[in-house]
């Protein structure tokens, strides 16, 4: 027997979070099935690719989502954009008081399927998103904002403008500066991270 809203994928994230707001959990459930992985990443990619940072910080953006679902009102911001904007903020405070920074190191590296790629694979691939991440935190904070917004999240022009609430020709120069800087960064490596 199917109940309404069995199949949640067809249903917008807004409709969720009001589902979620007069107590519907699998609403709540679908929700974070569909957004906590792309938070993580995100989190993960701004703090330098520390997972246990980017954990607690998906984690308290997802409970500030629970907490505004009651208050929200639908058709002022997406779920997605407010809460990438919710993590560049949670992201820029813990960075500011951070004093130091820390390597990547192999715990953080991604796991890889059983299967899916040969070692050598899987420790060139380890080698460039390293090499990547390294790269990202020589930029200034906004740049990497929207480097990883647009080239790594996907968002587009408009939606990131209005995760970082600046203008779309802002994105623009500041996607466009950061990466000249990371092909700058990036250029006496190609070689070393087998891409010739």
């Amino acid at each position: 027997m199917t109940m309404p809203f069995d199949d949640a994928s067809d249903v917008p994230d807004e409709a969720l979070l009001v589902l979620y707001a007069n107590g519907d959990a699998a609403a709540a459930r679908e929700l974070a099935a569909r957004h906590l992985p792309r938070v993580l990443g995100f989190a993960a990619r701004l703090l330098g690719g520390d997972r246990a940072e980017a954990e607690d910080v998906a984690q308290e953006a997802m409970l500030r989502l629970w907490r505004i679902a009651p208050e929200w009102r639908t058709g002022e911001a997406k779920v997605s954009t407010w809460l990438y904007r919710v993590v560049t903020n949670l992201c820029t405070d813990r960075l500011r008081s951070k004093t130091r920074r820390r390597a990547v190191g192999l715990d953080d590296a991604p796991d890889v399927a059983d299967g899916a790629k040969s070692a050598e694979a899987t420790m060139v691939e380890t080698e460039r998103m390293t090499a990547l991440t390294a790269a990202l935190e020589t930029l200034p904070d906004r740049q990497r904002q929207a480097v990883v917004l647009r080239h790594i999240e996907g968002l587009s022009n408009p939606e990131i403008a209005e995760v970082m609430e600046i203008g779309v020709e802002a994105v623009e120069s500041l996607t466009a500066r950061g990466k000249r800087a990371l092909a700058a960064v990036m250029a006496g490596r190609r070689a070393e991270l087998g891409y010739e």
